[in-house]
Parts: structure tokens; C-alpha cells; sequence
């Protein structure tokens, strides 16, 4: 069995934290799945986080595209058949990275809409960072799969991209920060939300499904899985 598993590149570009929490799903799931010994076959790259952040914070999308595009080119030289870009709010360069390789690029945003939409859903809260949610290249993509996504506004956005630069990017977490998210939650289910996408790999480490009274669909692992059915497709 194993001689067919494709091999899967994990390309981090956010926290090291989240890229760790891919490589351990991945292996989990592929043992879960073929039982003995067995562990998924992967090549990782993770990037600097500190020059992405620089880039973001520019707004130089095209020099953090390129930096990653080249890193996919990368893994896919050292053997990767398929693709994870292990992060969220770099699928804003997703189209880049595509075009640099050849291999299949698992989109974050397909597989969580497929989730929610299994799940009878059609209108969700998007928590992510400032540029996830206020951006249009996730809830774009959300509604060609006809999945609506409500994001916060005003001082539940600052509070929500805060915690994610300032605390779980260091894997610092702090049971106030889950109690605002919890509230942020709240107040978009409120406003119509039926379920709530964790829109940043990190959020996971702070917010899960016990947390609040909706489906919550996390990214990574619903991410690392869909990975992992295409390795041992």
C-alpha cells in the first residue's frame, strides 16, 4: 500500500506552530488509515514568518507569492506530488504558487466549503486575520460554492486579528482572548451565522467545538485530511 501514497508537500507560511500541527495530522490520519507502521511520505518547506509578516504588512502580495511559489517549486523538485499551503491567508497568492509547479494544490477554502455545505449549511462566520476577513479572496471563493460567509466588524475585527499576531502566532494562549472570540461568535450567529470557520490555522489552538453552541469547521484538519485522501487516493 504504501508504494502508491503520493507524496505531500507542506509549505508553511504562517507560524511554525501551525505548520507542526499539519505534519502531525497528516501522519495520524495516514496510520489511522493503513495501521502497522505506516506514516505519510512528506517533504516541508517552512518559511520565515518574520519577512511574510513584512510583506503583508506592506501589501506586497506579489513579493510573498513569488516567495512561495518558489518554495512550492522546491518541494515539488525534492519528489511532493501534491500540494498543502499550510496557512489561510496565504491562499491570497494561491494562483502564484499554482503557477509555478504542476502538481495538485489542495485549496483550504474548496475543502471547507465541501464541509460546510455536507453539513446543510449555506451562511457562515469567517473569523481569520484582518486580511482573510476583510478581503474578498476567501468569502469569494466560499460563495462559488454557495456558502455565504459574515465576517466581524469594527473592534470584534481588530480583537480577532490581534490575538492572532500579538498571541497564537507564539503560541501564546490566554482563556480572555478565547472568552472574546467566544462573544464574536456569538454576535455573528446572531446576525445569521449557522456555523463558524476557523479561518486562520492558529485559531485552533485557542477555539474548538466545545467552545460554542454551532458547528465549527477548522481549517487545518479539515485541510491536512482532504491531503491525505489524495495521497492515498
Amino acid at each position: 500500500m504504501a508504494h502508491a501514497m503520493r507524496k505531500i508537500g507542506l509549505l508553511g507560511g504562517m507560524s511554525w506552530e501551525s505548520s507542526a500541527l499539519y505534519y502531525a495530522i497528516v501522519n495520524e490520519a495516514v496510520r489511522e488509515r493503513l495501521g502497522g507502521y505506516h506514516s505519510a511520505r512528506v517533504v516541508m518547506s517552512s518559511v520565515d514568518f518574520a519577512e511574510v509578516e513584512a510583506m503583508q504588512a506592506a501589501g506586497d502580495w506579489a513579493a510573498a507569492g513569488d516567495l512561495l511559489a518558489g518554495e512550492a517549486a522546491a518541494l515539488e523538485a525534492a519528489g511532493a506530488e501534491c500540494l498543502v499551503l499550510c496557512t489561510n491567508t496565504m491562499h491570497k497568492v494561491a494562483d502564484a504558487i499554482e503557477a509555478a509547479t504542476t502538481m495538485p494544490l489542495v485549496h483550504i477554502v474548496d475543502v471547507t466549503a465541501a464541509a460546510a455545505r455536507a453539513a446543510g449549511l449555506c451562511r457562515v462566520a469567517l473569523l481569520g486575520t484582518r486580511f482573510t476577513m476583510e478581503q474578498s479572496f476567501v468569502r469569494d471563493r466560499l460563495a462559488a460554492h454557495g456558502v455565504e460567509a459574515l465576517v466581524p466588524s469594527g473592534e470584534d475585527l481588530e480583537t480577532v486579528h490581534r490575538v492572532i499576531y500579538d498571541e497564537l502566532v507564539h503560541g501564546v494562549v490566554r482563556e480572555p482572548s478565547r472568552a472574546a472570540y467566544v462573544e464574536v461568535v456569538g454576535r455573528l450567529v446572531e446576525a445569521g451565522a449557522e456555523g463558524v470557520v476557523l479561518g486562520c490555522t492558529e485559531i485552533e489552538l485557542l477555539l474548538g467545538a466545545d467552545d460554542v453552541d454551532v458547528p465549527v469547521f477548522a481549517t487545518t484538519r479539515l485541510h491536512a485530511l482532504a491531503a491525505v485522501d489524495l495521497a492515498l487516493g
